[in-house]
């Protein structure tokens, strides 16, 4: 059986490129087929203890983490197993057994580690360096077979499958060696203002390069408006026209064609409204779900003690094997 699993930290506000690059791609799995089977072959949460790595408002961290368990749900992914990742002690216990086998050398060439600690500085927490390690845990513990990411984060799923190949050797076998799998379309949606960066939820709540799955249509508008373009006029893809490249996979993305579109104010257009026609579902869902927060609590609770207990004989093989019981 096909396992996936995948993890978004609350970190800042689900964005465009959030909904294109990680939560389609954990959708490609049948709604039917999904609830049938939603207790062993996917499992999706909020990776909160991830959030810790670098400086944050606690208040702020609670409340991303519950607009994000909001947004998850609307999304589609109700009939999986969601889960909040501090909620699942296993976590953290795997987490050290496993930083037991991984090396410093490979953290160290991780190039997310090496671009944040850029831009935190001196005062680098460690739990930014080990991070991956983590991030490991969380995906052997499941058994996970596939897990869909986005471009940034190949090497970390590269680096799992080292860690559980490593400790296989070792120890003897245990963990499910993973593999990422990546869409074809929309996998790495780029910032409005700035193409050359990918579109962040971290950037803050006012930046115009991000398109927030919260925006109002208004919003939208705006951002596209301002979008960044070039002065060749014609709508077609290159790779020295990135503003215009990442328009065009957006409007692709979203179901869109800019096949015959004339200049870039049908372009801006066009995305526009794909755009919003994309967002409007989900906004609906969210609105529904953020009046019955009983049920949302419902949801993540039961997704929680599912995972609890699927995560448990993991755990307990990987202590046996490495010595500890």
């Amino acid at each position: 059986m096909t396992k996936r699993l995948s993890l978004i930290t609350p970190s800042g506000r689900l964005t465009l490129g959030n909904l294109l690059g990680a939560l389609r791609p954990m959708r490609c799995i049948e709604p039917v087929e999904m609830a049938a089977t939603a207790d062993s072959s996917a499992f999706y949460g909020l990776s909160d203890l991830h959030a810790l790595t670098l400086p944050h408002e606690p208040s702020v961290l609670r409340t991303r983490t519950e607009e994000m368990a909001l947004l998850l749900m609307a999304s589609g992914l109700e009939p999986a197993t969601l889960f909040i990742q501090s909620h699942v002690p296993a976590h953290r216990s795997l987490g050290y057994l496993l930083e037991c086998v991984a090396h410093t050398g490979e953290l160290g060439r991780m190039i997310q580690f090496k671009e944040k600690s850029r831009r935190v500085g001196a005062s680098v927490r460690a739990s930014l360096f080990t991070y991956p390690v983590l991030m490991a845990a969380d995906i052997l513990l499941y058994g996970a077979t596939e897990v869909p990411v986005g471009d940034d984060q190949r090497q970390h799923v590269e680096l799992a499958r080292d860690i559980a190949i490593r400790f296989n050797t070792t120890y003897g076998r245990v963990f499910s060696v993973p593999q990422a799998v990546h869409p074809a379309a929309g996998a790495r949606i780029m910032d409005l203002a700035d193409p050359t960066r990918k579109m962040s939820k971290s950037a803050g709540d006012e930046h115009p390069g991000s398109i927030f799955l919260l925006d109002d249509p208004d919003a939208v508008r705006r951002k596209v408006a301002r979008a960044v373009t070039d002065s060749a006029g014609d709508v077609s893809r290159d790779e020295e026209r990135p503003g215009v490249t990442n328009l065009i996979d957006i409007l692709e993305a979203c179901g869109g064609s800019a096949a015959g579109l004339s200049g870039y104010g049908a372009l801006k257009a066009a995305v526009t409204d794909a755009v919003v026609a994309e967002l409007e579902p989900i906004q609906k869902r969210y609105r529904e779900l953020a009046a019955d927060r009983t049920y949302v609590t419902q949801v993540y609770a039961a997704g929680a003690e599912r995972c609890r207990d699927a995560t448990a004989p993991v755990l307990a093989a990987a202590e046996a094997a490495i010595g500890l019981a």
